[in-house]
């Protein structure tokens, strides 16, 4: 008989914590769902939907339809060889016991098996009866709770549990059934707490399906942050209207002030329309990061003077709690008129000098240096791009000399956005001033380009200078450690290049930046540290073709195209999107295959350096007819390959096909005559170089 339908439960844990880090909440979120759903396969327990639950003060999982305990399970064990596990006299060695006794049978009840080179073992045929879920949720809460993403842990109290914020308690059901537990020092039960004001009192859950549905009625807790979140947006869209606005709602924020409540009320707030007059960015950075409020801008997209903030309670004299907050941003908003005032008094240019007093990096100087390294390169990417190189040069020593500014030391996130605002009150011209606040672009994989020629240089420049600093100095990134931003960096280089079609020499560029920095390594062996960041770099490169499916290239796509080391990345990616098109075309296979031969077969030759092709010792038809064929394309060849048209040029290769498989079917390659081996290996090597001038075909599959 089949076994019958397996019992099923719905399971809940919830964690009780001090208010946890908001910006790591969604994370942790999800960490804790995967982590119990991770676990929960790999015992084999059968399972429904997995859902998780959010709060500044929990982190939930229900997980549906559990089973109520593992599956029984076939075991298949070998043991020792026979001839170790009896004696001479057939009697039973210490290894045949042992065996026998881990698996829980007499010795007489093994079997025997052979492997496949006919060797004899003692074996063990048995079921593992399965666990009860119950006795099993423990560890699994256990495990994916200390394997949450927490860099730094605390203890608190007298106990040694550490977590990221102190534990209050421990809710964990399954069915109605509470899971005998202690983790963390906290005794699982099955009750929860409400909003920390609203419903302090323990809130008793009867099943894990009543969670959700009791938190929000009896606890005033709206424990999903997807929902909470939306609660957010539609408050404060709905609160922006009343005031004839539209709310900035980004994302970032949004999330922050989410995991900052647990129940969401929306209040308006005015503040004096003077602080109107502080650049746009100056208010919303006040509103956004120091406060967590909402800007308001009006239907032109001037910004109105009103905020929206969001309560973690539903007071019950709202009027205060708006008073409160304007209370509260009126001295951030004065001091930022304050510093917007202050800096405006000395010129921007004239901060150059205080720079080389402030460090950069100990081993590499001060900002100062820096400055100037990114001047000097500045003028050979200039140079490269057909931009103005004595203007990105001037421009150059500006670019970090709003760092010395009252206003970017109390908003960080506005360094080069103040510069642009402090240059053009300084009557520089238009370019330079928006070139200080592009350089820094791209700041993230979605952050829009540097739009000016000045500004697209400098952000190359400093952008390479950072990153040879760092090679040269040996902090290059490993793992998940990156302090220095050296991957954005990267990709913010490439992006830039690719995106605006810069046909400029990558590893020129490097190699300028590496000689240019003032460490000893570089003196050493400046060619190394060079070619180790330009690896880096093209690491980057790989990553954006590969990882995106719509580009079609392959690992070995790739790898074939970086063989023929191209000088730009403008010219790496026309290679590769030739090539992408080429491997779809009815030849590529064949050719492929014509030219993983001809490697092999070159490298395994010892003739040395390849001779060219003597025309009086081509004996056989087949290899006249490919040498004719290849001198025929080699012109036409040559001049697609100067246009960059590398589809044509591997379309005029492709009919070379019928010749090549000809040569390879018909003509010995290794003659025994020495001389004709010889010239045939210099016709290979004239044909390969053909098509290792776009990419090495030997490289891919097939």
């Amino acid at each position: 008989m089949s076994p019958g339908p397996v019992e099923r439960r719905d399971f809940l844990v919830e964690l009780g914590t001090e208010e946890l880090p908001p910006k790591a909440l969604p994370e942790l979120e999800a960490a804790f769902r995967d982590g119990v759903a991770t676990r929960l396969d790999a015992l084999g327990l059968k399972h429904g939907a997995v859902e998780s639950f959010a709060a500044p003060r929990r982190l939930a999982v229900r997980v549906k339809r559990l089973a109520v305990r593992q599956p029984d399970s076939s075991v298949q064990r070998r043991g020792p060889p026979v001839s170790a596990a009896f004696d001479a006299a057939g009697a039973a060695t210490r290894a045949a016991q042992a065996f026998a006794q881990s698996c829980g049978v007499a010795l007489e009840t093994l079997g025997r098996e052979r492997d496949p080179k006919g060797n004899e073992f003692l074996s063990w045929s048995g079921v593992k009866n399965g666990v009860d879920t119950v006795t099993l949720l423990p560890g699994v809460v256990r495990e994916a709770l200390e394997a949450l993403p927490i860099p730094k842990r605390m203890r608190w109290g007298s106990g040694a549990a550490e977590f990221v914020r102190p534990v209050h308690w421990l809710l964990m059901l399954y069915g109605r059934e509470i899971v005998p537990a202690t983790i963390l020092e906290t005794a699982a039960g099955n009750s929860t707490r409400g909003h920390r004001f609203m419903a302090p009192k323990p809130i008793r859950i009867a099943t894990p399906a009543a969670y959700e549905r009791a938190l929000l009625a009896r606890g005033r807790v709206v424990a999903r942050f997807a929902d909470r979140r939306e609660r957010i947006r539609a408050q404060v869209q709905a609160l922006a209207t009343t005031l004839a606005g539209r709310a900035l709602i980004g994302d970032a924020l949004l999330d922050e002030v989410t995991a900052l409540v647990e129940w969401p009320v929306a209040l308006a707030g005015r503040f004096e329309e003077r602080f109107l007059e502080l650049p746009r960015e100056v208010l919303i950075s006040t509103l956004q990061e120091h406060q967590r409020y909402f800007a308001v801008e009006d239907s032109t997209g001037r910004l109105m003077p009103w905020f929206i903030t969001v309560s973690n309670i539903e007071s019950r004299d709202p009027a205060a709690v708006r008073a409160g907050n304007e209370r509260v941003v009126r001295p951030r908003l004065s001091d930022a008129a304050f510093f917007w005032e202050q800096d405006r008094r000395s010129r921007l240019a004239a901060r150059r000098t205080g720079l080389d007093a402030v460090t950069f990096q100990a081993k590499l100087g001060s900002i100062g240096a820096k400055v100037e390294r990114i001047a000097q390169l500045a003028r050979a990417v200039a140079a490269a791009v057909g931009a103005d190189v004595e203007l990105a040069a001037s421009a150059a020593q500006l670019v970090k000399c709003d760092l010395l500014t009252a206003m970017v030391g109390e908003f960080p996130e506005l360094q080069g956005v103040m510069g642009r605002y402090y240059a053009l009150a300084d009557g520089e011209p238009p370019e330079v001033a928006e070139a200080i606040a592009e350089h820094y672009l791209p700041r993230g994989a979605a952050d829009g380009l540097p739009q000016t020629r000045t500004g697209t240089v400098l952000a190359i420049a400093d952008k390479l200078d950072t990153l040879a600093g760092i090679f040269a100095i040996g902090q290059k990134p490993s793992g998940a450690k990156d302090p220095f931003g050296l991957r954005r960096a990267a990709i913010g280089v490439l992006r830039i290049v690719l995106e605006k079609r810069l046909d400029v020499d990558l590893a020129a560029l490097i190699d300028a930046a590496v000689r240019a920095q003032p460490v000893p390594e570089v003196a050493a062996n400046p060619a190394a540290i060079g070619g180790e960041l330009y690896a880096y770099v093209m690491e980057r490169l790989r990553a954006q073709y590969v990882e995106d499916p719509a580009s079609g290239v392959s690992v070995e796509m790739f790898e074939a195209v970086l063989a023929t080391q191209p000088a730009s990345p403008l010219d790496f990616d026309a290679r590769l999107r030739a090539l992408v098109a080429f491997l779809k075309g009815p030849d590529a296979a064949s050719l492929t295959a014509a030219n993983k031969r001809s490697a092999n077969i070159l490298k395994k030759s010892e003739a040395g350096p390849l001779a060219g092709v003597r025309p009086e010792l081509l004996r056989e038809d087949a290899e006249r007819a490919l040498h004719a064929a290849v001198e025929e394309v080699r012109g036409p060849v040559e001049a697609a390959l100067v246009r960059r048209d590398y589809a044509a040029a591997l379309e005029l290769l492709s009919t070379l096909r019928p010749r090549i498989d000809t040569f390879f079917d018909r003509v010995l390659v290794n003659d025994p005559d020495a001389a004709l081996r010889a010239n045939r290996f210099g016709l290979l090597g004239e044909l390969r170089a053909l098509f290792t001038r776009i990419a090495d075909l030997s490289r891919l599959p097939g």
